[in-house]
């Protein structure tokens, strides 16, 4: 267990992360307690929170939110904006939490990054009976902008050795546990203030971008921020999230695994 190389180089990028990333508007955070049927108040894990993005986004719905995150410079982030007393370290497949303790969890751009079999079966073990799982994924639109095609070459010339396009699809890991729900997809387009500079911290912040050598990473971002100056960026641009759900189905105590001694005595 362990971080994926590329993944360890979102801290190099936390604060491009942080300016660049669409923050989740509230009909996000609504959707995800509708369709999984959370109430107002609801204990929710945010796995692998990064800089709480999505966490903030649950937070406002009112639901009672605790997030987990392995970095302790994104965690830094993180408790700065909702409260130390809300943040865990830990990982996907071992989560600092006992079980039955959390109504929901959510995944914002981080499932890939899982070893997705043995980070399903510490969800399930988390979550209370009937509980759910919201797998979401942000892509931003820039086909309005007028440099969008040769940017976007350029970027995809750079993401492919990376788990999101060579991993198994999070749902294929679902349907093969057997006990979570058939998966489902809601998708939803946020609109949100946009800007060269914003562009550019968020491709900067992708992580086959960070993880380029120091001097091949200043050249690359420096020849998109040309390409993205000299062109036009609306200042407006929509921004698409899939919400994928599935909900657990039926639960055994013998595929309970006993929680390690750590999460037995964290904070439910």
């Amino acid at each position: 267990m362990g971080l994926h190389p590329l993944a360890a180089n979102f801290v190099e990028v936390a604060d491009a992360y942080e300016r660049g990333r669409p923050e989740y508007t509230p009909a996000v955070a609504e959707t995800i307690a509708a369709e999984l049927h959370i109430a107002r108040r609801a204990r929710v894990l945010d796995l692998a929170a990064g800089t709480g993005k999505l966490t903030r986004a649950l937070l406002g719905a009112g639901l009672d939110v605790v997030a987990v995150e392995p970095q302790a410079q994104l965690r830094e982030i993180l408790a700065a904006s909702i409260g130390v007393e809300r943040v865990l370290d830990g990982f996907a497949e071992a989560i600092p939490l006992p079980d039955a303790s959390v109504d929901a969890v959510t995944v914002a751009d981080a499932f890939h990054w899982f070893d997705q079999a043995a980070a399903l079966r510490e969800i399930q073990r988390v979550l209370i009976a009937g509980g759910g799982l919201a797998v979401l994924r942000i892509m931003p639109d820039w086909s309005d902008a007028s440099w969008a095609h040769e940017v976007g070459s350029m970027i995809a010339g750079f993401g492919r050795e990376h788990p999101q396009f060579q991993g198994p699809h999070w749902q294929d890991t679902v349907r093969a546990e057997s006990c979570w729900t058939e998966p489902r997809q809601v998708q939803l387009t946020m609109r949100q203030p946009s800007g060269p500079d914003v562009v550019l911290d968020y491709i900067a912040s992708m992580s086959w971008i960070a993880a380029l050598p120091d001097d091949q990473r200043t050249e690359t971002i420096a020849r998109i921020g040309e390409l993205i100056a000299a062109g036009e960026t609306p200042d407006e641009l929509p921004i698409h999230v899939t919400i994928g759900l599935t909900s657990l189905a039926w639960v055994s105590s013998a595929r309970r695994p006993m929680p390690p001694r750590a999460a037995r005595s964290a904070i439910g």
